[in-house]
């Protein structure tokens, strides 16, 4: 995996902890107008353009895309931004090594 994916990947699931943690990340989230629910969706799809190209794994930030879009439902998108950061965090972990998943 590239810098730029593992770079990103990480991103990713440091962002979608922080809006699961409760209260805090909703109330992050509604104070700035939803606006991070639109940056973590861009920050997803540049990552998945980056995985494609290392040929690697873009479920996690598949249902990053989905979970940015959905994240306005409140006790939904807490669960969803809960479950998008666990699989991130396995697929993070998971791409130390070097060879690419298919």
């Amino acid at each position: 995996m590239s810098n730029i994916s593992k770079l990103l990947k990480w991103i990713t699931f440091a962002m979608e902890a922080f809006f699961a943690i409760p209260v805090i990340g909703g109330t992050y989230i509604l104070a700035q107008g939803w606006l991070p629910l639109g940056v973590a969706f861009l920050l997803h799809i540049a990552a998945i353009i980056f995985l494609l190209k290392d040929r690697r794994s873009i479920i996690g930030n598949g249902l990053g895309v989905i979970t940015s879009i959905i994240g306005i439902i409140p006790i939904l998108g807490w669960i969803m931004h809960a479950i998008t950061a666990i699989v991130l965090l396995f697929e993070a972990l998971a791409g130390s090594n070097n060879k690419p998943r298919y």
